[in-house]
């Protein structure tokens, strides 16, 4: 079970406005290092918020995200660079990285590389140990940065100004462009990770496949 299964949605609510900016930070970073806490949710739940009551800033909330996305991911990076996959193979099962996982993302690593860590950021799979990945596989430090930093920035844009506007025209029912940006900034969101969420399940299922002893 994740931290972020123990938090309720309210709970989450209560801490955006409490933290504001220095939340959305701390927990989109501790994601990105790999540990189980609901960082992307955090993002979600700001983003709604600033719409729905303008105490928070959007520009300031995409802002906090990214940071603590990029500040995150480099620090995995250099863990994964240090510790290697040793520290996978050994400690993963407590932060839900099965050896089925770590063998599904060392294989779609090896095969994208940079793509992986772009994408990552929006694939539960991968957000929290794409970085680390690149450590371990000993990825340049400068291509690393170049695809975390773009992503980081992308993924806060994205859901930060999809929610926001959801967020707004949810509680303001305002004009007919609030809704169409709404809808539009949403039905984005979830098809996209729709997309992402069926290549992830494929990679599991592939290394199911390939651990599976011969004539099973």
């Amino acid at each position: 079970m994740t931290v972020g299964a123990l938090v309720s949605s309210n709970e989450i609510a209560h801490l955006v406005s409490a933290l504001g900016y220095v939340g959305v930070f701390a927990f989109v970073a501790i994601e990105s290092l790999g540990l189980p806490v609901p960082g992307e949710t955090v993002l979600i739940a700001a983003a709604t918020y600033a719409g729905a009551t303008h105490r928070l800033s959007i520009a300031g909330v995409i802002a906090a995200a990214a940071a603590g996305a990029i500040v995150g991911d480099s620090t995995g990076f250099w863990v994964g660079r240090v510790g290697g996959l040793r520290l996978a193979v050994r400690y993963g099962r407590y932060i839900r990285l099965t050896p089925r996982r770590l063998d599904a993302g060392r294989r779609a690593f090896a095969r994208h590389g940079g793509k992986i860590v772009f994408a990552g950021r929006f694939v539960a799979l991968f957000r929290m140990w794409a970085a680390f990945l690149a450590g371990a596989t000993q990825m340049r430090w400068r291509r690393f940065v170049l695809y975390n930093a773009t992503g980081g920035v992308v993924w806060a844009v994205a859901y930060g100004l999809g929610y926001f506007y959801l967020g707004h025209a949810l509680t303001t029912a305002g004009t007919a462009l609030d809704v169409i940006l709404a809808v539009v900034g949403a039905s984005w969101i979830i098809g996209f990770a729709l997309y992402l969420r069926r290549y992830e399940r494929r990679l599991l299922a592939e290394s199911g496949d390939s651990a599976s002893p011969p004539g099973c």
